[in-house]
């Protein structure tokens, strides 16, 4: 095949990424509206709708500053250059804090990610089929490989096929959340942060099969922000267990 591929409609030629991004939102409202009607939601209406908007926003803002740092020797303060740059690792970061904000000022101290983990996973997926489809015009293409499996996107040279890796790790996320799942009611929240958790690692080190710019660090801005999220949810972890709290009491009083 030839890439990129183009929805012809009308008789005009529709960017199939663009067709692809529409199909995963759609979908994935249809579906957290099915999840949500299957069961008892903690968090009412008027503050769902808050913590969408502010979810919204913060991946909106994220996505796009995150992706425009993607090259740091290009980067420049122009909302068209901004606006032109986007990842989705931004997206849920960004998307992540919003929503903390959201719900300390309105006051919902419940976990409201786990109506959308499933949906999220289908939506990435449909986005990734987009991305793949669409070659190098997208940008996420991986770096030359002599893999048999690499795919030449249309400037003759053999590259890791990075959004079919992609795809395959999405099915599996899914898979494992649907079966830890399956073996027993989850604490509220893990769903969503077994999928951060497990996305963010997952493009720490996918993010080494991309030509991407790498920092002196050996780390890319992508990387940076991903470990950033890694981070937050250790610290998280340990602030939220009450064992890890004793331990550390108990360890802070023998080196005092």
């Amino acid at each position: 095949m030839t890439w990129p591929v183009y929805v012809v409609l009308f008789g005009t030629e529709i960017s199939v990424h663009l067709v692809f991004e529409i199909l995963a939102y759609v979908l994935a409202v249809y579906y957290f509206q099915w999840l949500r009607n299957r069961v008892q939601d903690p968090i009412d209406d008027h503050n769902r709708t808050l913590i969408f908007i502010g979810a919204g926003t913060g991946a909106f803002l994220g996505s796009h500053f995150l992706g425009s740092l993607e090259r740091p020797a290009e980067f420049h303060w122009d909302l068209i250059y901004i606006m032109a740059n986007k990842t989705i690792a931004g997206g849920l970061i960004g998307g992540l804090f919003a929503v903390e904000l959201t719900k300390k000022i309105i006051g919902v101290t419940t976990s409201s990610g786990d109506l959308m983990t499933f949906p999220l996973l289908l939506a990435m997926f449909i986005g990734r089929i987009g991305c793949h489809l669409s070659g190098l015009e997208d940008g996420t293409i991986g770096s030359s490989s002599n893999f048999p499996w690499a795919m030449n996107f249309g400037d003759g040279v053999l590259r890791h096929p990075v959004n079919l890796y992609e795809m395959a790790f999405l099915l599996g996320l899914a898979a494992f959340i649907y079966y830890r799942q399956r073996q027993g009611p989850l604490p509220n929240g893990a769903q969503f942060r077994t999928f951060m958790i497990g996305y963010m690692g997952w493009r720490v080190a996918i993010e080494w099969l991309k030509p991407a710019y790498f920092w002196p660090i050996g780390l890319s801005s992508i990387q940076i922000a991903c470990l950033g999220c890694l981070l937050y949810y250790a610290v998280l972890s340990v602030t939220q267990c009450q064992d890890c709290r004793l331990h550390a009491r108990l360890f802070c009083k023998k080196i005092l």
